[in-house]
C-alpha cells in the first residue's frame, strides 16, 4: 500500500534525524521542505507535530520547529528507560536465544573488545547497540523490540550532541555482557535475567554520574 504525503514527509524528517543531516537545534522550515520535496506543507505539518509528540523536534512559538538538542537530564531519563524496557525484552528472548545465537552475541562482544583496544570508538559503539539489540530480538514482542531501537536511536542521537565519558565504564560495560551471556546459557530464570540486563544499563548512568561529581569537585577547588 501506497505511504500518504504525512507519511512520507515523516520518514523523509526522521531517517534525517537520525543520520545526523538535520542536527540538534536545526531549524525544519515547513517552505523549504516542500520545496525540496515536491510535498505541500500540510503534510509536513502533520508529520512535525507527530515528530513532537514521539520528542524528536520542538516546536517553539515564532520560531518554528527545531530539531530537540539533548541534555543531560534527557539522557539520564533515556537511560532509565531503556534499562526498565532492554531488561524486560532479554528477560522475554532469552529462553528463546539458541547456542549458535549466544555465541554470536559472545563475537560480537569480542568485536568491542579488539574496537576498544584499537580505540575506535564509532566501533564499539555500534556494535555495543548490535550487542543489545540483538539479546533483545527474541522477544516475539515487536512493539517492545520497537520502543527498544527507538531509545537505542534517541540514545546514539544525544551521543552525537554531547560526549559523556566515564573511565574505565567500556571495559567494564564488555565484562558484564560476558556475566549476562553465562547467565541466559545457565538457563537462569526470567526475573534474575531482567534484572541483570537493567542493572547493566544502571550501572552506566551511575558511572557517568560519578565521573561527572568527581570532575564538578575537582573544579571546584581549581
Amino acid at each position: 500500500m501506497a505511504k500518504s504525503k504525512a507519511e512520507q514527509a515523516y520518514d523523509i524528517l526522521k531517517a534525517r534525524i537520525m543520520d545526523g543531516t538535520y542536527g540538534p537545534g536545526y531549524r525544519l522550515v515547513i517552505d523549504q521542505l516542500g520545496r525540496e520535496h515536491g510535498i505541500s506543507s500540510v503534510p509536513w505539518r502533520e508529520s512535525l507535530r507527530r515528530l513532537e509528540a514521539e520528542g524528536w523536534v520542538d516546536i517553539v512559538p515564532n520560531v518554528g520547529a527545531l530539531v530537540k538538542t539533548f541534555d543531560t537530564d534527557t539522557w539520564k531519563r533515556t537511560i532509565r528507560l531503556l534499562a526498565r524496557l532492554e531488561g524486560l525484552a532479554t528477560a522475554l528472548s532469552a529462553e528463546k536465544l539458541t547456542a549458535e545465537d549466544l555465541e554470536h552475541a559472545r563475537a560480537l562482544n569480542r568485536n568491542m573488545r579488539e574496537a576498544l583496544s584499537d580505540f575506535d570508538t564509532a566501533r564499539f559503539g555500534a556494535l555495543n547497540r548490535q550487542f543489545h539489540e540483538f539479546l533483545c530480538s527474541r522477544s516475539e514482542d515487536e512493539r517492545l523490540e520497537g520502543l527498544v531501537d527507538a531509545e537505542w536511536t534517541r540514545m546514539d542521537i544525544i551521543r552525537r550532541s554531547a560526549f559523556w565519558y566515564a573511565p574505565g565504564r567500556a571495559v567494564a560495560s564488555i565484562a558484564e555482557h560476558d556475566a549476562l551471556l553465562d547467565l541466559i546459557e545457565s538457563g537462569a530464570d526470567a526475573e534474575a535475567i531482567e534484572t541483570a540486563a537493567k542493572q547493566h544499563e544502571i550501572n552506566t548512568l551511575e558511572a557517568v554520574l560519578a565521573h561527572d561529581a568527581a570532575q564538578a569537585a575537582q573544579n571546584a577547588t581549581v
